[in-house]
């Protein structure tokens, strides 16, 4: 293939636009900036959203409805038949081993198995939920269930006076 073929399909290169090279470029003076305020200076970037000092849309927009979104709790979910693919007969299975067999991403978020699928293999499944049929599914197996129990986070200075005060 030659350059020539390339530019045919692709098209020649366009010239950057030279802005402030006086009036004969047709972008001297302001430079396509305008006359004065925020957006002429320089170091000026619009945010999302900023609509120059109007009312935003989403501040138009009434609010309705609820969201959960700061205090939901995100799990790495795992099927019994991920399970049944990825681990050996008799296996330990944690968190930790199924991030490090690629079931899961990452190890940092808790661990709940679900029961989607057959499960033949004995394992011992430790995570801090399980689904109904996952419980059944797994014990069924001749498998082990160990389920560790979340401790809420609470500070310190407020579990001891909630203490007193019993």
């Amino acid at each position: 293939m030659m350059i020539h073929e390339i530019t045919e399909k692709v098209g020649r290169h366009r010239a950057r636009k030279r802005i402030g090279r006086g009036r004969g470029s047709g972008h001297g003076k302001t430079s396509g900036r305008g006359h004065k305020g925020a957006a002429s200076r320089a170091g000026w970037s619009r945010r999302a959203g900023y609509e120059g000092g109007q009312m935003p849309l989403i501040r138009r927009m009434p609010k309705r409805g609820f969201t959960n979104t700061q205090f939901r709790q995100l799990y790495a979910v795992v099927n019994v038949k991920s399970l049944e693919r990825c681990c050996d007969k008799g296996a330990e299975v944690d968190v930790r081993t199924l991030a490090e067999a690629g079931v899961i991403r990452d190890a940092k978020l808790p661990l709940k198995v679900l029961g989607e699928g057959e499960l033949t293999k004995k394992l011992t499944v430790t995570a801090e939920k399980f689904s109904a049929s996952a419980r059944a599914k797994i014990e069924a197996a001749g498998g082990a269930v160990v389920e560790i129990p979340r401790i809420k986070w609470r500070r310190a200075a407020a579990a001891s006076n909630k203490a007193a005060r019993k």
